[in-house]
């Protein structure tokens, strides 16, 4: 395994860093609202899941007792 100098992997970091495409403000924010969005409709979707398989224990369960 070839080593490498500190300067030189300073060098290497500095140069992939010039590489790097960062997402405009807007991106972001689109991102970030879709991200929003999704987490609140799945929350939703789970939480009437939940309710419901809920509601069918309950109704076993009163007949049963």
């Amino acid at each position: 395994m070839a080593r490498t100098s500190p300067t030189e992997f300073i060098r290497q970091v500095q140069a992939e860093t010039k590489k790097v495409v960062w997402p405009t403000g807007r991106e972001t924010m689109m991102t970030a609202l879709m991200v929003v969005l999704m987490t609140t409709v799945l929350g939703l979707f789970f939480f009437g899941l939940d309710s419901l398989f809920s509601g069918i224990v309950k109704q076993l369960l009163a007949l049963l007792g």
